[in-house]
């Protein structure tokens, strides 16, 4: 898992091509919901190594966060082949990323 946010994001229309199982983290290095949320996303994503991580540095006049209408940091949205299938805004416990994940992988 990488451990910082990437500064180049995918084009909306290169997220909605993707085929798979991917989840976007949108948020910031120096955001303390985002830090927090780190060792939860690191205890739940390695059981799930079909599921693509994207951590995207998000913030005013980003496009890609733009588009999936993030508001707060972390943002975790959740695709199925390019769609939205669910999201989480700040997310507290593994259990709940553990669910959402559960149910990306069960719907296909």
């Amino acid at each position: 898992m990488s451990n910082s946010y990437s500064a180049t994001a995918p084009t909306p229309a290169d997220v909605q091509a993707m085929s798979g199982l991917t989840l976007i983290e949108f948020g910031t290095d120096w955001c303390g919901h985002c830090q927090a949320a780190q060792p939860l996303l690191e205890k739940v994503l390695d059981d799930y190594p079909e599921v693509q991580h994207l951590k995207i540095e998000d913030g005013s006049g980003r496009p890609l966060g733009r588009s999936f209408r993030v508001k707060l940091w972390p943002t975790l949205v959740l695709l199925r082949d390019g769609v939205e299938v669910t999201r989480l805004v700040r997310p507290t416990t593994s259990s709940v990323i553990e669910e959402a994940l559960e149910q990306l992988v069960g719907e296909g």
